[in-house]
């Protein structure tokens, strides 16, 4: 039985009907293989892979990100709708995307992490909730990748001020001893997903957790990005 479009709101078979599909999904923006920014123009950094200038002046502490579109209308919707009105069909969609783009660009199968965990929420902020949109995605992913998927590999310790409040800065400070590991993770390569990606302060935080931690390899799956850091 159709369901209605979570775009438009028309019959569809999907969750994402053709039409939205192919007006809004084939982004192919070019983007900075460390932090998924779109680039407008491109900077080789060996391999045919592509980085900014910040991320070639200064990596990150992740190694890659994948992200799907930019986080603008009407994608933003889709977001919101699965953050904070529970619209968890949604997610399925996001990570069976995120697989096959991660999957169209490795060359090896060594590139796939050996697990897969979400960023996590604080205890507070899951139980308002009921569910954190980042393991929702994370699940068929890993599903998707043939990979084990751990809701808690990384645990919140610090319940943070929300991100979105604060500027590049105070969100690094913000979340800079938030997180710690729930067990080992020395020599492993480890996937992290998130629903949105604006700075990616969080983001680095979780992956200076897990560097420190003996990690040898992180890599960021993310439904959209903002267009500019």
């Amino acid at each position: 039985m159709p369901n209605g479009c979570a775009l438009c709101g028309n019959l569809s078979h999907g969750t994402i009907c053709a039409f939205c599909d192919e007006s809004y999904w084939n982004d192919g923006a070019l983007r900075c293989r460390v932090c998924a920014v779109p680039l407008p123009f491109a900077r080789r950094e060996g391999h045919a892979s592509y980085c900014c200038a910040d991320c070639i002046a200064e990596k990150p502490p992740f190694d890659a990100t994948f992200a799907l579109a930019d986080y603008r209308p009407p994608l933003d919707v889709l977001a919101v709708g699965l953050k904070f009105r529970a619209q968890l069909m949604l997610a399925p969609e996001f990570a069976r995307r995120l697989a096959r783009l991660a999957q169209d660009a490795w060359q090896d199968p060594s590139d796939c992490p050996d697990v897969i965990a979400p960023v996590p929420l604080a205890d507070r902020r899951l139980i308002e909730r009921g569910y954190n949109q980042a393991w929702q995605i994370g699940k068929p992913l890993a599903r998707a990748l043939k990979v084990p998927g751990e809701a808690t590999l990384l645990r919140r310790v610090i319940d943070t001020a929300p991100q979105s409040r604060l500027h590049l800065d105070a969100r690094r400070i913000n979340v800079g001893r938030a997180f710690e590991l729930a067990r080992k993770v020395e020599g492993l390569h480890v996937g992290i997903v998130d629903d949105v990606m604006t700075t990616g302060a969080t983001l680095e935080a979780l992956a200076h957790t897990l560097k420190a931690a003996g990690a040898r390899r992180v890599t960021n799956f993310i439904a959209l990005r903002t267009p500019k850091n």
